[in-house]
């Protein structure tokens, strides 16, 4: 078998894209959209129909201007996830709006507007995972959301604080951020590489795993954003990966042999088991520079391609 087989066989994987091709080529389990690949999605061919189809149901439900706007980009995110959803036998993660992400009640608000335009396609809310920025508020949303039988990816994860937090919280996925915390890395230690081994994302997210094992928490660890395939294989046996089809391509070429790396019934971990209030959370958090940079910069730059879908759209 090819590695990507091989990963298949002892991880959930993820396909991190919204172009339809990709998936039905790579057979993924799951798959994740974000604002920046609903904006390439709304760009492919294939969806062109659709743009016209949530421009018209918008202009349909009234409002202002932004309403009108904020119900366009939901609709199409929404249908873009259920042709997605025709071509993958699990589920599709679906992103509230960024600019919402330290707004507990606005983002409430807005994933279960998200859920309830699932069912208006005839999909059930077993089938969709909302996904959150990783603040504070956007971790008290999803535990509110959870607690009302609707579940949540928290994304733009990148502290240990952050992870933590949402184990807490009974949030049913997280998103950790491997190769953006490489990036940080890399510039911050003005080198050009690590070793796969040691790479600081993949090391960040086996901490979380190690964790959540040992303490028997029932979030699911789904490393994501990855730069390479050695960041992958370091992450083998971890419950989900997302990987962008370029690397999915990579690694179903690559017939080498797929070690399992991580293991849920073998985790050695020398944490102590935390319990963080808000103000515990802010200042562990805080005391991360990486973290703290990198989930700022990561809503900025969702929040930007989401402008930039919404001119598309006018």
């Amino acid at each position: 078998m090819n590695k990507l087989d091989q990963l298949k066989a002892m991880t959930l994987v993820v396909a991190d894209t919204g172009d339809l091709n990709a998936i039905k080529s790579f057979l993924p389990e799951d798959a994740t959209t974000n604002p920046s690949l609903v904006l390439k999605a709304a760009q492919l061919e294939d969806y062109q129909h659709l743009i016209g189809e949530a421009k018209s149901w918008a202009q349909a439900q009234g409002g202002s201007e932004q309403q009108i706007m904020d119900n366009t980009c939901d609709y199409l995110a929404v249908a873009i996830g259920k042709e997605v959803l025709s071509a993958i036998p699990g589920r599709i993660s679906t992103e509230v709006d960024s600019r919402l992400s330290f707004d507990t009640a606005a983002t409430v608000a807005r994933a279960k507007r998200i859920i309830d335009l699932y069912a208006q396609q005839g999909v059930s809310k077993d089938r969709v995972l909302i996904k959150i920025a990783s603040t504070w508020e956007g971790i008290q949303a999803g535990k509110q959301l959870e607690s009302e039988g609707i579940n949540c990816n928290l994304t733009l994860l990148f502290s240990f604080a952050q992870a933590v937090a949402c184990a807490q919280a009974g949030v049913y996925l997280i998103s950790p951020f491997v190769g953006r915390i490489l990036d940080w890395y890399k510039k911050a230690n003005n080198v050009d590489s690590y070793p796969a081994a040691e790479d600081p994302g993949v090391l960040s997210v086996s901490r979380i795993y190690s964790y959540y094992k040992h303490y028997g928490y029932n979030t699911i660890v789904m490393g994501a954003s990855f730069r390479n395939t050695g960041e992958i294989e370091q992450l083998a046996g971890c419950d989900r990966l997302t990987i962008s089809p370029d690397l999915m391509e990579q690694l179903a070429a690559d017939t080498g042999n797929l070690p399992k790396m991580l293991d849920a019934e073998n985790v050695v971990c020398k944490e102590a088991k935390l319990d963080l209030n808000e103000a515990a959370f802010r200042w562990l958090h805080n005391e991360d520079a990486m973290a703290t940079e990198k989930l700022a910069e990561g809503i900025r730059n969702f929040t930007r391609d989401q402008e930039k879908l919404e001119a598309l759209l006018k």
